[in-house]
């Protein structure tokens, strides 16, 4: 999500112990809000200049005076993808709006399948995130329908194991849930760079 590489992130968990995520029962990765905030600064901080260590030693000086590091904005008139969340977890589709705005792009939520095709059809986002269990397992007709009008990357997210499924009803990806943050950011960026690399042929089936 912000370009800094796992072992990266590994060592200076290891070495500083100030950025500490929760982990998934897979052992991903899972930063809450505020660390992603820290993270930006201690990049924002490196590339100014400085070591990592003194970038650390500046996060803990700011988190001691109740300082919160800002979310940088691209710049005015810039326009920026538009990804559809359609996902029955508010909970969810919050957080994942969260890391997907600090990347830079707009997003549209969607808490059920009418709101999803609404927003669809209003918006036209660049990419859709589609929960195949909404609104009773209705996403697995969302994703063939957005599919066949060709105009977005669909990317299929689910508890199950249903990569297969969501692949063959058209989605260009499919991710297992509980979602890793940068997982999910770092697919969406390659949904729409590198979406010819993600699909894969036809009675092929692979899971981020």
């Amino acid at each position: 999500m912000l370009d800094i590489p796992a072992s990266t992130l590994r060592a200076w968990e290891e070495r500083y112990s100030m950025i500490t995520p929760a982990r998934s029962e897979g052992s991903q990765r899972l930063y809450s809000r505020s660390q992603v905030e820290n993270l930006r600064f201690v990049k924002a901080q490196i590339e100014s200049g400085a070591s990592a260590a003194d970038a650390h030693r500046l996060l803990a000086e700011e988190a001691r005076a109740g300082g919160v590091p800002a979310v940088l904005e691209g710049p005015p008139g810039e326009r920026r993808p538009l990804v559809l969340i359609a996902e029955r977890d508010g909970y969810a589709a919050d957080l994942a709006e969260y890391f997907l705005r600090t990347d830079g792009y707009q997003v549209a939520i969607a808490l059920d399948a009418t709101q999803a095709k609404f927003q669809f059809d209003e918006r036209s986002p660049d990419v859709v995130v589609i929960d195949l269990l909404i609104s009773g397992g209705a996403g697995f007709r969302l994703v063939g329908e957005f599919a066949q009008k060709g105009t977005s990357q669909i990317l299929a997210v689910a508890a199950i194991d249903a990569a297969g499924e969501a692949l063959r009803a058209g989605a260009a990806a499919f991710m297992r849930k509980p979602l890793d943050s940068l997982q999910l950011v770092s697919t969406v960026r390659d949904l729409l760079g590198t979406s010819a690399m993600v699909r894969p042929k036809r009675n092929q089936t692979a899971e981020l």
